[in-house]
């Protein structure tokens, strides 16, 4: 499920071509096995409205669950932006040597997380993780000689602030591997299956007459290809673009 819902394109055609031959299902198959009785179309109305009322909040409520995860994943982009500029600064308190070295790895860690947030090539994300994680470790070791060299507060800083720097990586890429959980979005499309089943069933002439039962089928698959495209921070459209790393890099290479 998580290999399909990062495509929203494929999610958007998929779930079309479901959805409409659903409808057709209920109005060409389902209706000469069960024909309705007239007088039991009022409460067949009843069970479609409540199953088109469900659907409704379930995609509401998943959109919403989307939409926080983004903001979730902007607010975690700028936190590492701000924890990158801290100990950038922090470098000064270190010795000259040391120090020049924190600040060219930290401009070099810019640019890997600014890789990473921009790739969608499988390879070259691997390739910037491992380089990632190396980076990290010259990193700590560096923060690490300050505190040994200068067993104060003042060393003690700088290995906070690098402690900031890793976290904020661990917390920006937790928040990109957090979807929407699978079970969610079986029971939308499942109910969406039954809300179109029912729409095409209890139609007369509308299906030959136009376009007006394809209504539902387009309207439903778009919005969950909308959330599917905002729940994959890669392979959508709608992304976290990182301004504040790029701004970060820019204000650090001037």
């Amino acid at each position: 499920m998580a290999a399909f819902v990062a495509h929203p394109a494929v999610v958007f055609m998929v779930l079309l071509v479901l959805f409409m031959g659903a409808v057709a299902f209920g109005a060409y198959a389902l209706r000469r096995v069960a024909v309705l009785p007239e007088d039991d179309r009022e409460d067949f109305n009843i069970v479609r409205t409540a199953t088109l009322t469900l659907l409704a909040l379930l995609i509401g409520f998943c959109l919403s669950m989307a939409v926080g995860r983004y903001d979730q994943r902007k607010n975690l982009e700028e936190g590492e932006a701000n924890a990158i500029g801290t100990e950038y600064a922090r470098a000064d308190l270190a010795d000259a040597l040391v120090g020049a070295k924190i600040k060219a790895g930290l401009i070099r860690y810019t640019e890997l997380r600014l890789a990473g947030f921009r790739t969608r090539d499988r390879q070259e994300l691997e390739r910037i993780r491992r380089d990632t994680a190396a980076l990290q470790s010259e990193l700590w070791r560096l923060a690490t000689q300050v505190a040994q060299e200068k067993p104060t507060p003042i060393g003690a800083l700088v290995v906070a602030g690098m402690n900031d720097v890793l976290n904020s990586q661990d917390y920006s890429e937790a928040a990109r591997i957090n979807h929407i959980p699978p079970g969610a979005w079986f029971l939308m499309i499942l109910i969406a299956l039954f809300g179109c089943v029912l729409q095409g069933y209890c139609t007369r002439g509308e299906l030959r007459r136009g376009l007006l039962i394809a209504v539902l089928p387009v309207t439903v698959a778009l919005s969950l290809a909308l959330i599917a495209d905002i729940d994959s921070p890669r392979a959508g459209i709608i992304r976290v673009q990182p301004q504040d790393l790029t701004r970060l890099l820019q204000s650090l290479t001037k």
